[in-house]
């Protein structure tokens, strides 16, 4: 059975979103962490540019293995295996303090992700069984510094922020967060009290709060057009290192 991708610039720019560049970028990170090592066993069908696209394809359209297994000329176990081994190589490593950390500004939030696994998701307020996934990005670059592990979307935005050890990556780093994440050391807009209508001040404050923070919703939606993120079918791990890989992509797509 003959496959029809391949990576070459045209399949890898309609069916991943990334430049060749960034795609070579991405290729050499997997080379260089061990993707192409021969290990036991039968050498794999396809080489190593192919998987690393077709593991891209899987995370950009959600295909499923029986579906993307002919576009490559392999069989769906196939294609399951390259998913399993190449993922975790894909994933985003999580930025160290900057050395400008006091000029920097940094941005958290979370999002829901519909997951199958009913292990490491909750009914959620999305209706879904979901995930909440923990996002920081550098607000002026609109890079994803770092992702934490899902936690069951049931769960405050606070309580996982606290549980993810995340804030061991913002040490010395302004973090602004939402109202969410009140009592938790982050900057976050002031609270209307009762009877205590909020000042002229803290109105605008709020405003120019809400102006940047809206960059990190922008993040989401873009890492949302890896449809992986709107219907996670993996299980265990699989949704933290589709998250982590998305992130990778993301920021390469942005840096070309």
């Amino acid at each position: 059975m003959a496959g029809v991708l391949r990576a070459g610039a045209l399949w890898v720019e309609t069916f991943t979103g990334l430049r060749m560049g960034a795609f070579l970028r991405l290729l050499k990170v997997v080379r260089e962490r061990g993707g192409d090592g021969s290990g036991m066993g039968r050498p794999w069908c396809l080489p190593l540019d192919d998987r690393v696209l077709l593991v891209a394809v899987y995370y950009r359209t959600n295909l499923t293995m029986r579906q993307l297994a002919p576009l490559f000329g392999v069989s769906p176990a196939t294609v399951c295996r390259v998913i399993q081994k190449l993922g975790p190589l894909l994933a985003l490593e999580a930025a160290t303090r900057p050395t400008d950390a006091v000029d920097r500004l940094w941005i958290v939030d979370g999002t829901l992700v519909p997951v199958r696994d009913r292990t490491v998701a909750a009914s959620s307020r999305n209706y879904r069984f979901s995930a909440n996934v923990q996002v920081i990005i550098d607000a002026d670059t609109r890079l994803v510094v770092a992702t934490a592990r899902p936690a069951p979307g049931n769960r405050a935005d606070a309580q996982v922020w606290r549980s993810s050890g995340l804030a061991r990556h913002c040490e010395g780093v302004a973090v602004l967060g939402d109202g969410a994440y009140v009592n938790t050391g982050l900057i976050v807009p002031h609270r209307k009290r009762q009877r205590r209508p909020l000042l002229p001040g803290e109105e605008a404050d709020n405003a120019a709060h809400r102006r940047v923070r809206a960059r990190v919703e922008h993040t989401f939606a873009a890492m949302k057009n890896y449809k992986i993120l709107r219907d996670c079918r993996q299980r265990g791990d699989g949704l933290h290192h589709a998250v982590r890989a998305v992130a990778h992509m993301h920021n390469l797509a942005l840096a070309t």
